[in-house]
């Protein structure tokens, strides 16, 4: 399994979905709130390219906002 991080903020509904999405289903996941880790937000921005959250990273696989088939792709269910 590809290690999977979750960059999020709080009062952000889609984190929370996608929270729930990766719990449910049991994967092991990273979460790097970019409010409260300035090197998370830094890493987000710059690295991925990325200004909304959530953002998750799966191996070389960058989603941007909520996507459950882009998610379900990434991880390798159907």
């Amino acid at each position: 399994m590809k290690e999977i991080v979750l960059y999020t903020q709080p009062v952000c509904p889609p984190c929370e979905i996608t929270k729930m999405f990766l719990n449910e289903n049991g994967y092991a996941y990273t979460i790097k709130d970019i409010k409260k880790d300035a090197a998370a937000h830094k890493e987000l921005t710059r690295k991925y390219k990325s200004f909304s959250t959530p953002t998750v990273v799966i191996g070389d696989t960058v989603i941007r906002g909520f996507d459950l088939e882009k998610l379900r792709s990434a991880i390798g269910v159907k």
